[in-house]
Order: C-alpha cells, then structure tokens, then sequence
C-alpha cells in the first residue's frame, strides 16, 4: 500500500502507528532568544548576529528561528554571560573579553595584547586547541562558544594630542574597551576610563578624557571622534585579531536535533566570515574619508610600542600566578603563534609588503 493509500484507509493515528509521520512532525518549531552586546545603530558587528539568525531560519526551512536582541533590550550589553548561563535566554553575542572580570581567561577567547591576528585566531580556534580549550573553560559557566566574526586588527584610537614617546601616556585619561590592556596602560603611566560608546564624543569633546579606542574607521567615522581628536593612531596593538562569540546555553543546545546543531555551526562560521569581509570592504573607504577630513592618520613610534609590550608581558607573567585556567589556555595560544608569527614572516608578508609599496 502507498502512503497517499495508508493516509486515506488510516488516517492520521494510522500514520503514526505505522511510524510514517510526515517529517514536519519529527521536531516542533523552535524559537530562541539571542542578546546581544552591541547597539543596533553598529550595522558591522551587531549585523552578525543578524546574519547568523537569518542562516539559521533559511537552512531550517523557517522551522528553527532566533530573534537578535540588542544591548541593554533585554538585559544590559555586559549581562549577557549571566543571563546564557542561567538560561534567561538561549544564545548571546558579544566580545569575550568583556568579561575578564569574571577571569582573566575570559580574554583568551577574543584577543590580548600582541595576540594572534584574525586568520591566526581562526586558525588556533579551528585547527589548533583553541576552541576545545575554551569550550573546557566555558563549562564553568554552563555555556559552548562558537565563532561569531572578526573585525581584523583594530586602530589603536584617537587622542586629543600627539604621542610622541610612551612618557606621553602618563597621566593619560584614556577610554578603553578591555580589563586587560586597562592593565597594561596602567603600567605605562595612563588611567583607563570604561564609558560606553555613547559618550566617547563628549568625552573627548569636553576634555574629561584625553583619548579613546573604538574599532576602526568604518565604525569610528559613524561616531565623529575626528571632530574633537584629531590624531588617529594605528595599530591597536592590544586587538590584533578580537574573535567576536556567540555563547549558547550547553542545555540549549543539547536540546537540539543533530541537524538543528549543524545549522547552528553552519550559520556561525557563515556570520563569522562575513563581518570580517565586511570590516575590509568598508574600512578603506572611511579611513579615505577621514584623511580628507583632515584626521591626522599616525603610526604609534617603536619606542611606544616596546614600551607596551614590555607591560603587557609583565601583566602576563602576573597573570600566571593568579589564574590556572589563563596559564593552560595561554602557553598554548603562544606555543602557537610562535610557528604562525614563523610561516607569515615568509609567503604572506613579503607579497604584502612588495604589493602595498606599487602603484597600483
């Protein structure tokens, strides 16, 4: 007997006796909540997680669908670890090291200063022990991470005065996005501010702060910080590569069917590759756009940045001794890079260098 058959002699309780439901029947429609860290208004990272939402519902055939919530809708933008962990919601999107306070492991899984570049933090995540490590350290908080974008190597901010010399961060009132680097710029003399976004400009504009970091120059142009700093300086040492996560519930996500958790790694990766790309495609038309208007594009001076990397290995060395779980992840993140930092000296920055110095 054919199924159309079985259907019309059966009916429905006939079918499912028989155990030949129609596949709609397998799994019920799924809905979730992800919270996010960022404002709407960042349509580069915020964006990610609504790429990710939307692969999600199209390769489930609208069956599996997450509403992207933005920071401070459903809990505020530093909330987020809480609120996955004690399953308030499903899934949140943020920036690891925003929770160094928590541990200082916490900043393993995005970037530390003089860390690893985006591909190289891909690389460590996927291919190396990264991922797995930081899932271990991530149970503690009853979560599992998966890659959700990359911005590449950040600007290294804006100041209302030229840096000369590392003696010019003492004193220094600086914004800056991570417990971490507020560690090491405190060693070199200068006082760490944490402000959100949304007050960065008056910060600078009525002097309360002398500088600030943001991202890059897609994102930074969007905020006007060239209007009242006018040297922008590059590269954000401490960002060489911020990996950007989605954390999702461990119970959330053991719920799933194997295929739903497919589509939710799948859909990862699709938004973790798409807002790196799209940091590279818009970031070169701002940054021209600031130099005509007058921003003072300028490289931090070598003296400056040995004087950071010095801090940051003291700060690292302390950290050895605090935390165990920043000790495991970290000797492996630099037993890494060290064969990385190897291979790109060769093939990748060679044809860079040669490239950037042609007319093209």
């Amino acid at each position: 007997m054919d199924r159309r058959s079985l259907i019309k002699h059966t009916g429905i309780a006939g079918v499912l006796a028989a155990g030949i439901a129609p596949a709609v029947h397998a799994q019920a429609a799924i809905r979730w909540r992800l919270a996010s860290s960022f404002p709407k208004s960042l349509d580069t990272i915020y964006g990610g997680a609504e790429v990710f939402s939307k692969a999600v519902k199209a390769m489930s055939g609208g069956k599996f669908e997450i509403s992207v919530h933005a920071g401070g809708e459903l809990m505020p933008p530093f909330g987020v670890v809480d609120g996955v962990q004690n399953a308030t919601v499903e899934m949140a999107h943020t920036v690891p090291y925003y929770f160094y306070g928590k541990n200082p492991a916490f900043a393993l899984g995005s970037a530390i200063p003089f860390g690893l570049n985006a591909r190289q933090m891909t690389a460590w995540m996927l291919h190396g022990n990264g991922r797995k490590l930081m899932n271990e350290f991530y149970a503690n908080y009853n979560m599992v991470s998966f890659a959700g974008g990359n911005t590449g190597t950040q600007m290294g901010g804006w100041f209302r005065k030229e840096i000369k010399s590392s003696a010019d961060f003492k004193g220094l009132k600086m914004r800056l996005g991570g417990g971490l680097v507020g560690e090491v710029m405190t060693k070199m003399g200068a006082v760490p501010q944490s402000i959100p976004g949304g007050e960065i400009y008056q910060g600078l504009e009525k002097g309360t702060i002398d500088a600030a970091e943001w991202v890059g120059p897609y994102d930074d142009q969007k905020l006007g910080f060239n209007k009242v700093a006018p040297f922008y300086y590059y590269p954000g040492w401490w960002e060489g590569g911020p990996e950007v996560d989605f954390f999702i519930n461990q119970k959330a996500l053991d719920a799933l069917s194997a295929e739903n958790k497919a589509i939710v790694e799948a859909a990862t990766m699709v938004a973790h590759t798409d807002m790196l790309a799209k940091y590279d495609a818009l970031n070169p038309t701002a940054l021209k756009q600031l130099v005509a208007a007058k921003t003072k594009v300028l490289p931090f001076p070598q003296e400056v940045l040995q004087a950071s990397y010095k801090a940051a290995m003291e700060v690292f060395a302390e950290l050895d001794k605090k935390s165990p779980e920043w000790k495991k992840i970290y000797a492996d993140m630099r037993t890494f890079q060290r064969d990385q930092v190897l291979w790109f000296r060769f093939a990748e920055s060679r044809f860079d260098q040669f490239v950037q110095a042609q007319k093209l």
